[in-house]
């Protein structure tokens, strides 16, 4: 969705006691209509990723941040998924970069364990864009504590994603 007047009508039909904003649970539910099937923590953490005003809820142009978001990751995907479905390990590397994510490789390969529901090494669009709704909070967290913007806290960003992946749930 990327035209102003169809996004609109679409966050007006989510939006349907004309509040302004959107939920977590609508939100959840009009991604599920587009085959889009994310557990709530998931959507929680989308809106807290462009919530700017930081009520709990997106507004109108907070959803069109997360959707320039979306629309990225999802031609990310894409772009290597070849008419399969899914993508592998080495696509979503590729993907990452595209994207702007830059890790070594026992962070790549943590997360990609982490996000791999299945195990079998393939990632479908909703576990893709799940990792990449990590990576951008992680990375989000991370530069909240750089204000140096020298790439380094107490730790850095890999072994920060690296750590942070190990303790997701």
């Amino acid at each position: 969705m990327e035209n102003s007047t169809v996004l609109r009508e679409w966050f007006a039909r989510v939006d349907s006691a004309n509040t302004g904003s959107i939920t977590a649970p609508q939100l959840k539910n009009a991604l599920a209509v587009g085959n889009l099937d994310f557990p709530i923590s998931v959507v929680q953490q989308m809106i807290r990723m462009y919530d700017f005003d930081r009520n709990g809820t997106m507004s109108f142009e907070e959803f069109v941040a997360l959707n320039k978001f979306l629309l990225k990751v999802q031609q990310a995907f894409s772009d290597r998924e070849r008419g399969r479905g899914y993508i592998v390990p080495d696509d979503v590397h590729e993907a990452l970069v595209k994207i702007g994510f830059s890790l070594d490789s026992p962070a790549f390969y943590t997360v990609c364990e982490s996000f791999d529901k299945k195990k079998k090494g393939m990632f479908r669009l909703d576990d893709f864009i799940s990792l990449c709704i990590f990576l951008q909070s992680a990375r989000n967290l991370f530069n909240s504590f750089d204000t140096a913007k020298q790439g380094r806290v107490s730790l850095d960003l890999n072994q920060f994603v690296f750590c942070t992946a190990n303790c997701r749930i």
